[in-house]
């Protein structure tokens, strides 16, 4: 695909084959009874430990209520969209335009993925309702800001239809896309650092089990990952995106200091 591309256009084998044998694997363990009674007792004390501190702290309440609200889903996104594209941190600068569209192209496969994943879990029986309908003493955030409701600053903490985790299927996507091409230890540190850090505000208000998240989050992150990034899909995609879009870039590069971002900079692509 040439220097202005970190993707590669062919069939990786090997890695492809071991994402959908982990998430046999996976899928395996959470519908094995030993393993999920594990998991279930696992789940409920993570989310003690994370839910019974919102009963004393109100600091804590108000910062862990935003952090569960829409907007705070737009910064995170925010977030992890500048860590794509700052260049010469994962990616080369000169890598960078085709990397955004590359991942774009696998969140287009996850939707798609976790869409037909979520059907067959609700035609097998295997949907369940959050954590927080089943934890006694659960602090229901929710209630404790009503006035919230019926705005963009609606708490999340409850659902009739929690696994596969959504929110989390797309920062485990985040993170297993860029730790593909980091270079260090301190870099997949900061990925699984902010990706654990932003999965938490469903899990300390109970929206999720974690089980939503480590197993079926996990999957589809794994599946969109393999189908993306180990075909020729993401490098096909990201090649015609950015050749689609060339007069668009090349109209936006002309704009002072807009001009200096490597996704942008028709210079860095040479």
């Amino acid at each position: 695909m040439g220097k202005a591309s970190p993707f590669q256009a062919t069939w990786s084998w090997r890695p492809f084959v071991a994402c959908h044998l982990l998430a046999l694997v996976l899928l395996a363990l959470w519908l094995w009874e030993p393993s999920r009674a594990l998991m279930d007792h696992f789940d409920f004390s993570l989310h003690h430990s994370l839910n019974a501190p919102l009963a004393e702290h109100s600091v804590w309440r108000g910062i862990w209520a935003v952090a569960s609200t829409r907007p705070f889903d737009a910064l995170t996104g925010l977030i992890m969209l500048s860590l794509l594209i700052r260049g010469d941190w994962v990616f080369k600068a000169v890598q960078t335009r085709a990397a955004i569209f590359g991942f774009l192209a696998s969140l287009l496969l996850l939707l798609a993925i976790r869409f037909l994943y979520s059907s067959l879990c609700s035609h097998l029986g295997w949907q369940h309702d959050s954590i927080s309908i089943y934890a006694a003493d659960d602090v229901h955030l929710s209630q404790l800001f009503p006035s919230w409701d019926d705005t963009p600053f609606a708490i999340k903490d409850e659902s009739a239809r929690s696994f596969p985790g959504d929110h989390a299927s797309v920062l485990l996507l985040w993170a297993l896309f860029l730790c593909l091409f980091a270079r260090s230890a301190l870099q997949w540190l900061a990925i699984w650092g902010l990706a654990l850090l932003f999965m938490l505000p469903r899990l300390v208000t109970g929206a999720h089990w974690g089980q939503d998240d480590y197993i079926g989050g996990m999957q589809v992150a794994l599946l969109s990952l393999a189908w993306s990034c180990f075909t020729p899909f993401a490098a096909w995609s990201s090649d015609r995106l950015v050749r689609l879009t060339r007069p668009l870039f090349e109209l936006l590069a002309k704009i002072p200091l807009l001009n200096r971002l490597s996704v942008i900079s028709t210079r860095r692509l040479g």
